[in-house]
């Protein structure tokens, strides 16, 4: 997945502000989600962020693009789930690496549940 940095992402510095990267990195996730999950698990739960770690490695600037990598690494634990994001510009060199716990919700209640292993399958 692509992003080209517009005027209404770029900070006073020059560069792709910090809250434009957590929406990509939410955009990325929700993408991959909404792609690989079997549809009745996407109408059954929700997903909402409980903590981002973000590595900012180098600036973005307006007009410059970027490529997104996502995957999920280790196994759920409970109703967590822990997804990397990776973003490449060109040649290669990252500008960000981030790595966030989502939590998983019952769509209709609201409430935490384990994750079951037929919903995480599809993503180890």
């Amino acid at each position: 997945m692509g992003f080209a940095a517009t005027a209404a992402e770029i900070d006073e510095l020059g560069h792709v502000n910090n809250a434009a990267w957590v929406r990509w990195i939410q955009d990325v996730a929700t993408a991959h989600w909404n792609a690989t999950a079997d549809p009745a698990h996407v109408e059954a739960y929700v997903w909402v962020v409980v903590r981002h770690e973000i590595d900012y490695l180098r600036g973005l600037g307006l007009g410059c693009t970027v490529t997104a990598r996502t995957w999920v690494g280790d196994a759920p634990v409970g109703a967590r789930f822990d997804r990397s994001v990776d973003f490449v510009g060109d040649g290669g060199k990252p500008h960000v690496r981030s790595r966030t716990t989502w939590a998983m919700l019952d769509r209709h209640t609201g409430r935490p549940l384990r994750i079951p292993a037929e919903v995480a399958a599809p993503f180890l």
